[in-house]
């Protein structure tokens, strides 16, 4: 059997068959549809409904909803194999599995049990969103508001911004302002669960989704707006049922997000790692392979570093989390090298690819346009040094 790079010691036997089953699937049903799907800018409905059948979507939630109950770890290592097919796929499921694991970690059991069990089969896929057009990264200056009604239910007023999933999901968690008093701004965050209608326009009273946003690159996966207008919602639907603590949910989800984007560097990498080399060895100048010349071969050996440390750094922070430790440095720290060394690692594969790596045709041109979106996702290269920076004074602190 060939040994592929970013391998992962210590797995049970059925977690390798979990990866050994996602990698077959993303080599047989998704690397042979992903440019049509990418050129046409199309929602991948069929791999979707594939991904259902392989309980992809309840891979981490209890087996008690009807999922696996696997681990964090596990769940990034099936993002970096479905990130070597196309990184769309992976942004269908990464909110999807954010929200699954805000309700398991601050739901109330009603919401647990009323969402829980059809995310685990993938009837209901979720989405979540934290940023406005005015803001992106500084989450406590969110201005959506939801106001109290003389009834003593909620009314939601305002705009949220880049949604994934915006318009295929069909349960939103989305942080917005509240009105019970704290002096800190990040104490007025609440999060609501929003079961909506997937598709576009008015998809609940006071609720739209406009059309796609149009991207460079993550082509297939929808992402929206979410507007708000006078959209009426009872208190049962905050998430674990107290205001006020939206931001520190948010926040936990986004740890888990950012080993997930982390995931996806490894994946996208890998697979232009992959055509690389293979290209390399075909490919003949000056009377023998490219792969031959040291120029290429040290780009080659420069790549596969890059990937190894990236994926030991996804597993270390992967890992901490599954034990119930607080993981903001170490993913952070994995988000932030694995987003840089994929844009070197795809930027290198076009290069040993020439003028080819230029032409659509090939497929290292998506991967190129895919690239940059993992240097903003989740939280720019910027806010990941900030995090790791204050992190880092923490701990050795003077």
């Amino acid at each position: 059997m060939q040994q592929h790079l970013a391998q992962t010691e210590g797995l049970s036997t059925e977690q390798q068959e979990i990866l050994v089953a996602v990698r077959e699937f993303v080599d047989r049903e998704i690397i042979p549809q992903a440019p049509e799907l990418d050129r046409r800018d199309e929602y991948p409905s069929g791999i979707v409904d594939g991904l259902r059948e392989l309980g992809v979507f309840g891979l981490t939630i209890p087996e008690e909803f009807g999922g696996f109950g696997e681990s964090l770890l596990l769940y990034s290592l099936v993002v970096e194999e479905l990130s070597r097919g196309w990184m769309s796929v992976s942004g269908v499921v990464n909110t999807h599995f954010i929200v699954a694991y805000m309700l398991l970690q601050h739901g109330t059991p009603d919401q647990q049990q009323h969402y829980l069990p059809r995310m685990a089969t993938g009837e209901l896929r979720g989405a979540f969103s934290m940023s406005e057009p005015g803001l992106g990264s500084d989450v406590a200056a969110i201005t959506t508001r939801a106001t109290v009604t003389e009834s003593g239910d909620y009314s939601i007023t305002g705009s949220k911004m880049w949604l994934t999933n915006g318009a295929s999901s069909s349960l939103v968690a989305v942080l917005v302002r509240t009105p019970e008093g704290h002096d800190k701004p990040h104490r007025n965050l609440t999060t609501f669960l929003i079961e909506k209608t997937p598709g576009f326009g008015e998809v609940k009273p006071g609720i739209t989704i406009p059309a796609k946003i149009e991207k460079m690159g993550y082509k297939g996966v929808d992402t929206t707006e979410l507007i708000f207008d006078d959209h009426r919602l009872p208190a049962s639907d905050i998430l674990g049922g107290a205001p006020g603590k939206g931001f520190y949910q948010m926040m936990d989800g986004v740890e888990v997000g950012r080993v997930n984007v982390a995931a996806r560097g490894v994946g996208l990498a890998t697979r232009a790692f992959e055509l690389a080399i293979d290209y390399a060895q075909q490919r003949e100048a000056f009377g023998k392979p490219i792969a031959e010349h040291q120029a290429v071969l040290f780009r080659l050996a420069e790549m596969a570093t890059k990937i190894e440390a990236a994926h030991g750094l996804v597993v270390t922070a992967a890992r901490l989390k599954d034990s119930g430790e607080r993981n903001d440095l170490e993913s952070g720290m994995a988000k932030y090298l694995s987003a840089e060394f994929c844009k070197e690692v795809v930027d290198d594969s076009l290069r040993i690819h020439g003028g080819y790596g230029y032409a659509k045709e090939y497929e290292i041109e998506r991967l190129y346009r895919d690239a940059p979106m993992l240097l903003i996702g989740e939280g720019t290269a910027d806010i990941q040094r900030t995090i790791i920076g204050r992190r880092l004074l923490e701990r050795y602190k003077h």
